[in-house]
């Protein structure tokens, strides 16, 4: 998308080797969405938020992670989004929180 911001870009270059991530406009940010299920989003304030349930929440709690509003999304780790290294197993993880919670 053309209006996308470098924060924006930059998330999407990071996910990239978890196959086509796709964006979609919502939230006054974006929904990002990996095979048509939504496991992460920026809000209007270039804040990065990533799918959690019961199997990985208490990650992101113990990172001291909000959650965004009353949505089951939490606060990535800051060090996220130094690269795909650090990124990993938290957008892995949120990957399959959206596949586990699609199943329901």
């Amino acid at each position: 998308m053309a209006d996308q911001s470098e924060f924006m870009k930059n998330v999407l270059e990071i996910l990239a080797p978890l196959g086509d991530v796709t964006t979609k406009r919502m939230f006054g940010g974006y929904g990002i969405f990996l095979d048509a299920k939504m496991f992460a989003l920026v809000n209007k304030a270039e804040e990065l938020y990533l799918k959690a349930d019961d199997q990985n929440k208490q990650s992101f709690i113990d990172q001291g992670s909000e959650t965004y509003g009353k949505m089951p999304y939490y606060a990535a780790p800051p060090e996220t989004l130094e690269g795909w290294s650090q990124m990993q197993s938290w957008a892995e993880g949120a990957v399959a929180a959206s596949v586990r919670t699609a199943k329901k």
